[in-house]
């Protein structure tokens, strides 16, 4: 039997990003997919949010999806755009780039971390005690691991053997989706009438991108050209001649989310743990963010530097976020109708998206800039993205994102050097003594106080901010990085000890 530290269910871009996070800390983890190559039959899913790309520029690797895909402005809220191009992040912008492209540079990531694939196969079942779980794949052999995570997609097998519920909303719209050749001109560009919206887009090679609402919920089984040629003459009166489908499939806009994102040793991310209507293109993106923030949750109690309490926090902190997503998905599947009511209402709220505040929350959300877990009361930052600032150090002038490549948490000094003392972490947490002249800005809440210090977490929030009291910050070091080592705990004791009798002496 093959062991490993993690074994990863499924090679999408949340199961990708997750080996990745792995990888980069030294964690022996593979991946279980059942597709021979990395592959895709169709195009998926076509943007990412700014969040995501900061996510990814804090792992060094942002530029090879910026290098491939068109900066644009992606966000928006039912029918109305949300201009993110004055927020103050490098990234105020989305990037349109179809998923496979997407999946195609996580991959090449992944493989220059060396992470193991086993291509061709899937997993089958599991079992889980105090200690492994023991996975069984279809091709018979077995894998043990430390932990198994689903990252296997809407229909989680991993989700359904651990028993975890999946409570929510049944589809109340179904659409085709497809790929296609035509013989005939189609008539491009997006169409909406009282059940929905449908649309028409040109692709490279002549072939044409078909997005079609369907007039019944489409129950189970794959579509057919067939299905897809009697949509076509339902909404436009022709099929346009349709000659082939390199791609067709159905989705919905059915609603759930995991009752839990962890049992025991078993933890689901992506659509495992929460499925929506891709109304708004969040689904991949809060995926990808699932991904950053177990990984180096699970990477620190795999080592033995955090105690396995520590994943709680993962389904505390990530739950909330995938909460908001569905609401607001259910939200604009109804705003995508068009009848007179639906369009009375669209332009209420194209009204208020106009004015500055409501835009920039919304924003904020769309584009997951306004993520906030609650780490409890105290500055604004806490518990918030870190900016990306432009900072001076010893070494130089550099980006905080910089600091974040290896994944490790960072300790960042704005005060005297040497004015703060986390030498008992001093073997997992960089420290580094930093000036920055200029304002602190944040998405959504705008200027906040310039702090005297931050500890930045390695999925890039804050999760202290404080003075040279240092009030908390030994509990946050514990709580985050785990329990200082005994020995540096001995030397800074016994420094204390006898700077007291210096004093007193």
């Amino acid at each position: 039997m093959t062991e490993h530290s993690v074994v990863i269910a499924g090679g999408g871009p949340t199961g990708l990003m997750l080996a990745g996070e792995l990888a980069l800390a030294r964690v022996d983890v593979a991946i279980v997919e059942r597709r021979e190559s990395q592959d895709l039959a169709g195009s998926r899913a076509g943007g990412l949010h700014s969040r995501t790309i900061e996510a990814l520029d804090q792992r060094g690797i942002a530029e090879r999806f910026l290098s491939l895909g068109r900066i644009t402005q992606i966000a928006s809220f039912g029918r109305v755009p949300l201009d993110i191009s004055d927020f103050p992040t490098r990234h105020n912008y989305g990037l349109a780039l179809w998923q496979n492209d997407i999946e195609r540079i996580l991959a090449g990531w992944v493989g220059e971390l060396a992470v193991p694939i086993y291509r061709g196969r899937d997993v089958t079942g599991f079992a889980q005690d105090g200690t492994d779980v023991d996975v069984e794949l279809s091709d018979g052999r077995s894998l043990r691991a430390k932990y198994l995570v689903g990252c296997d997609g809407g229909r989680s097998l991993i989700r359904k053997k651990a028993g975890i519920d999946f409570p929510g909303w049944d589809p109340s719209v179904s659409y085709l989706i497809a790929e296609a050749e035509m013989a005939e001109k189609p008539a491009f560009g997006i169409r909406r009438d009282q059940k929905g919206t449908y649309a028409l887009g040109k692709l490279e090679n002549g072939r044409v991108r078909v997005v079609l609402r369907e007039d019944h919920v489409g129950q189970g089984g794959e579509p057919t050209l067939r299905d897809l040629r009697e949509a076509l003459i339902a909404l436009y009166g022709t099929d346009f001649a349709l000659r082939n489908a390199t791609w067709l499939s159905r989705f919905t806009d059915m609603t759930r989310q995991a009752l839990s994102y962890r049992d025991r040793r078993v933890f689901l991310a992506g659509d495992a743990a929460h499925v929506h209507s891709p109304m708004g293109g969040q689904g991949l993106n809060i995926g990808v963010q699932d991904a950053v923030n177990l990984g180096w949750k699970l990477a620190q109690v795999v080592r033995g530097t955090s105690p396995e309490s520590l994943l709680d926090t993962y389904h505390a902190e990530r739950q909330p976020v995938g909460a908001r997503v569905l609401r607001q998905t259910m939200a604009q599947t109804a705003l995508s109708r068009g009848d007179e009511r639906m369009e009375a209402v669209c332009e209420t709220i194209s009204e208020l998206l106009k004015m500055d505040e409501p835009r920039k929350r919304y924003a904020g959300m769309m584009s997951g800039l306004d993520i906030h877990y609650d780490l409890g009361k105290g500055h604004p930052l806490l518990g918030r993205r870190m900016p990306d600032l432009d900072v001076v150090t010893a070494k130089g002038p550099l980006r905080v994102f910089t600091l974040l490549h290896d994944a490790r948490p960072v300790f960042l000094n704005f005060g005297e050097p040497g004015g703060f003392d986390i030498t008992p972490w001093a073997d997992r947490i960089e420290t580094i003594d930093a000036k920055y002249i200029g304002t602190w800005e944040l998405p959504v809440l705008g200027a906040v106080t310039a702090p005297r210090a931050v500890l930045i977490r390695p999925d890039g929030y804050v999760a202290w901010v404080g003075d040279l009291t240092q009030l908390g910050l030994d509990a946050a070091l514990s709580t985050w990085f785990g329990p200082p080592t005994a020995s540096a705990t001995a030397t800074a004791t016994t420094y204390a000890v006898t700077r007291s009798s210096v004093e007193t002496t």
